[in-house]
C-alpha cells in the first residue's frame, strides 16, 4: 500500500507540519549523533529526520508520562544502546551519547520512496488525460493542465460526418519515454497510430511544442463521457 495512502494521525501530522522548509520545529536534544525533530499530535509521538529537504518519519509510539515506556524515554533508551552495542565491536568507538543510524532510511526506502512517486505520478497523468478528454470532446478546443516540468495539451473534434481526430502536445522538455506514455494513455487511439504534427488544428506550434495526431474510437470517446463523475 503507497505510505501516503495510510491514514494515521501521526503521518498527516507529520507531512503537515514540515511542508513548509522555512517553519522552525523542536529537535530532539537527548539524541545527539544526528539531527532529530518531533513531532506530536494526540498522544501519538514521533521522530522526524530530514535528508536534502526530504522529511523521513524515522521513529514513532505514543506519549506515557513518567513511564519508561514514554516514546521519546524509550528512544533515548535504544539510541544509547545501540551506542553501546557498537563500541563494544569497534576500535573507533562513538563518541557521541547515542547511536540512532539503524532509524535512518536505507536504500531500498529510497528505491520505494521513487518507485511511489512514480505510481503517484502516473495516477495522477491518467487521471488528468480523462479529465482533458471529457472536457475538449464537450466543446471540441485544446484544454491543457500544468504538471512540474511540461504542460499538456489535448485537442478532441468529433465533427458530424468525420472521423474523430486528436491532437496531443507537450510544452516543455520530458524524455522519449514519458511521451510514449501519454499517448499510451490517450483513450480510444491505437498507440501505433500516432504521427508527428508540425501544427494544432488551429494555430501552428510555439517553441518547445511537439504534437501528435491520431484518430480516436468514437465508442471509447462515448464510454468516457457516460463515464464522468
Amino acid at each position: 500500500m503507497p505510505l501516503d495512502e495510510l491514514a494515521h494521525p501521526l503521518l498527516g501530522k507529520a507531512a503537515e507540519q514540515f511542508a513548509e522548509a522555512e517553519t522552525k520545529h523542536e529537535r530532539i536534544r537527548s539524541i545527539d549523533d544526528t539531527v532529530l525533530f518531533k513531532v506530536k499530535v494526540q498522544r501519538w509521538r514521533g521522530a522526524v529526520w530530514i535528508d536534502a529537504d526530504l522529511p523521513w518519519l524515522v521513529a514513532a509510539g505514543r506519549r506515557e508520562d513518567g513511564s519508561s515506556d514514554d516514546f521519546y524515554a524509550a528512544l533515548e533508551a535504544q539510541a544509547k544502546a545501540m551506542r553501546a552495542r557498537y563500541n563494544a565491536t569497534h576500535t573507533d568507538g562513538l563518541r557521541t551519547s547515542t547511536s540512532s543510524a539503524h532509524l535512518l532510511p536505507t536504500r531500498a526506502d529510497h528505491i520505494r520512496y521513487r518507485a511511489e512517486a512514480g505510481v503517484r505520478f502516473a495516477r495522477r497523468l491518467r487521471a488528468t488525460i480523462q479529465e482533458l478528454t471529457r472536457a475538449t470532446l464537450r466543446d471540441g478546443r485544446e484544454h491543457a493542465a500544468d504538471f512540474d516540468t511540461f504542460t499538456l495539451g489535448l485537442q478532441v473534434r468529433a465533427d458530424n460526418g468525420h472521423e474523430t481526430y486528436a491532437a496531443v502536445r507537450i510544452t516543455g522538455s520530458v524524455p522519449a519515454n514519458l511521451a510514449t506514455v501519454v499517448l499510451g494513455n490517450i483513450p480510444g487511439c491505437d498507440t501505433d497510430g500516432w504521427y508527428p504534427e508540425y501544427a494544432l488544428p488551429e494555430r501552428d506550434l510555439l517553441p518547445a511544442e511537439q504534437a501528435w495526431s491520431n484518430i480516436m474510437d468514437p465508442r471509447a470517446a462515448a464510454r468516457l463521457l457516460d463515464t464522468e463523475t
